[in-house]
Parts: structure tokens; sequence; C-alpha cells
């Protein structure tokens, strides 16, 4: 599981846009958002670095948690 902070995330667009960017990488991938705690978890084979940079890409900047 991976688990980022995302301080641009603040509607369901937002949420929207980072669950079909995560899923575009892989389509498998289970992404869970929390808008109010700027938080996403992904379950996904992919490396961290590759979704962080499919999320930067899209204009969502992600920090590392844990």
């Amino acid at each position: 599981m991976l688990d980022f902070e995302v301080q641009d995330m603040s509607c369901g667009h937002c949420v929207a846009v980072i669950t079909r960017t995560i899923q575009a990488l892989d389509p498998g991938a289970q992404v869970l958002c929390d808008v109010p705690t700027h938080r996403v978890q992904v379950e996904t084979a992919r490396p961290r670095e590759d979704v962080a940079r499919a999320l930067a890409e899209a204009g969502y900047p992600p920090t590392p948690v844990g």
C-alpha cells in the first residue's frame, strides 16, 4: 500500500482526476482518497516513484507518507 499526502486535492473533481491518473498507470489499482486529510492510498504493483510522477504530471504533486 502506497500512502501519499496531496495538498492540492480539495474536491470530488480532484479525486476523479487522481483516480483516473493512477488507474491509467495500473488499471487494477485500488485508490482511496480522503479529501479532508488530503491523503491518497494506492494498492498497486507499480513502484512508488511511478505513481508519484504520474500524479505530479497530472497537477497533483504528492508527498510520500510513511
